[in-house]
């Protein structure tokens, strides 16, 4: 009884830690704040202590979670709502470089050292400070960056080149399946992609590893052999 209560806290858990997930929105690990940090990490807490205290409940442990799910989510909807409260609860972006010029009091008070800084500007691929105009420090603690317009690569715009716009690529066949949901997405049929696939001397799926398709550059495909 003892080991079918901890699968059924850690699956229970799981779902809550999921739930909560989508609570916190689509966002990327490097897009969250300090404060969704704390969100996560107090949830574990509770998580692991129903886990590792057999007199909390299987209905305690989920009553807990409930609790802290709500409170999150009406944080974050005051939080959407007032500019005063997300500035409070989640902070604001820091300009460390106007016009070429490093604010050191604002960099030190964010505790960033200069080799540091050089490490997340190459992580942009920026190997110099003199390419950079404007520099901001994100809530998520990874920087935003303007170069100077010299040091950016010249575009087709500035070129005055015509360039054709090209189409997204779709993922037609992923390791020898066709991928029904994406031919529906595109308005095509099974037919369809297998007369195409003929064309491109292809017949057999089985033996394709990966095959996309665009509108405007037709299809690229790997096979197996």
């Amino acid at each position: 009884m003892l080991y079918l209560d901890t699968v059924i806290k850690l699956a229970l858990g799981l779902g809550a830690l999921l739930a909560v997930t989508r609570l916190l929105g689509k966002k990327e690990l490097g897009q969250f704040t300090p404060f969704d940090f704390v969100y996560a990490l107090i949830l574990g807490s509770l998580l692991e202590e129903s886990l590792y205290d057999h007199k909390i409940s299987i209905w305690q442990m989920l009553f807990g979670v409930a609790v802290w799910a709500v409170l999150i989510y009406i944080v974050e909807i005051l939080v959407g709502k007032n500019d005063k409260l997300r500035r409070l609860f989640k902070g604001s972006s820091t300009r460390l470089m106007k016009d070429g010029k490093l604010d050191l009091e604002k960099l030190n008070k964010n505790h960033i050292e200069m080799e540091q800084l050089r490490t997340m500007l190459r992580q942009k691929g920026i190997f110099s400070l003199k390419e950079v105009r404007d520099l901001y420090l994100e809530t998520s603690g990874t920087i935003s960056v303007k170069k100077y317009s010299s040091a950016e690569p010249p575009t087709a715009g500035m070129l005055r080149m015509e360039v054709k716009d090209e189409s997204p690529s779709i993922l037609l066949v992923d390791n020898g399946r066709v991928q029904e949901d994406m031919l529906k997405f595109i308005g095509k049929t099974a037919d369809w992609l297998q007369e195409q696939l003929k064309k491109e001397g292809c017949s057999d799926t089985s033996n394709i590893l990966y095959a996309e398709w665009s509108e405007t550059e037709g299809f690229f495909i790997l096979t197996t052999n």
